[in-house]
């Protein structure tokens, strides 16, 4: 599917030029998110002519070195840093999405990221939408990308 290029290609660009960490994705997966245990997700809206929300889930360790890296420090709690942090990826990998959209006539408006600090996250929403699950690999370990969208 065109959509899941688009997404792995503006996640593996903000991951190049932005945290310096290589990452490789995995097949799309309809594995729940809980798979990854995720301790910190960052939600994104989207509205018009794809609706829905992007997330990037990440466990502890793999919130704790993004944030590093992207912050050229050591973070060693989950906390605003990290908050931020991830929810800067989601944002950029949004905007990726929707600069990869634009030529096809697509108009994609973003929200402001959300994120969340916690065990036992799930997400759930918009009734009969279509979910991309990618997960990616890193040397900090396993994160994943999931979209839930209708398109218009």
């Amino acid at each position: 599917m065109e959509l899941e290029k688009h997404l792995v290609d503006a996640t593996l660009e903000v991951f190049a030029s932005m945290i310096f960490i290589d990452i490789t994705p995995a097949a799309p997966s309809d594995e729940p998110i809980s798979v990854l245990e995720p301790n910190l997700s960052s939600l994104i809206g989207l509205a018009g002519d794809l609706k829905g929300i992007l997330a990037v889930h990440c466990p502890s360790a793999v919130a704790l070195g993004i944030t590093s890296a992207m912050l050229g420090m050591d973070v060693t709690e989950l906390g605003e840093d990290a908050k931020d942090a991830i929810g800067e990826i989601a944002n950029m990998v949004a905007g990726g999405l929707k600069v990869a959209l634009a030529p096809t006539g697509k108009k994609i408006e973003l929200a402001i990221p959300t994120t969340v600090i916690g065990t036992s996250i799930r997400t759930s929403g918009l009734s009969g939408a279509t979910r991309i699950m990618i997960p990616f690999s890193s040397p900090i370990g396993r994160f994943g990308l999931e979209l839930r969208f209708i398109l218009a």
